[in-house]
């Protein structure tokens, strides 16, 4: 059995149609996924293409000719979701990150931490998103 890296997993969910495929898998319903295959507008051959990446980085397994996730996809799919509340977030963020960079530039706190506690949790509505950025 040969070693999956990071690198296998990112590539095999690298382009939007992939990630759409991969997320349609989570949604389907008793891994009814050829529904979707239509819907994203892939070709017989881009879908089992895709679909077999995927199976051979084990973020998905087939079985009774429907496909399911693994546990590895159940950890890379909720990783996504986090990264997607990111994106969701992304100019709250960038203006955390502007505090922050003053903050830096002149190595001074500017906003005490209760106080950026209180924009955090204004700004902010994920909780796991909240506890990275207090670390």
């Amino acid at each position: 059995m040969s070693i999956i890296s990071e690198a296998d997993v990112f590539n095999a969910i690298s382009d939007k149609k992939s990630l759409d495929l991969f997320k349609s898998i989570v949604m389907a319903k008793a891994g009814d996924t050829d529904i979707y295959r239509k819907k994203i507008k892939l070709t017989r051959k881009q879908y089992y293409s895709r679909m077999s990446r995927m199976i051979k980085v084990g973020l998905i397994k087939r079985k009774n000719r429907k496909y399911f996730l693994t546990s590895l996809g159940k950890v890379v799919y909720e990783a996504e979701s986090m990264i997607e509340n990111a994106l969701n977030d992304y100019w709250k963020l960038k203006a955390i990150d502007s505090i922050l960079e003053k903050e830096n530039s002149i190595n001074t706190e500017l906003v005490p931490t209760k106080e950026r506690n209180k924009i955090l949790d204004s700004l902010i509505d994920n909780q796991k998103i909240k506890e990275i950025l207090l670390q």
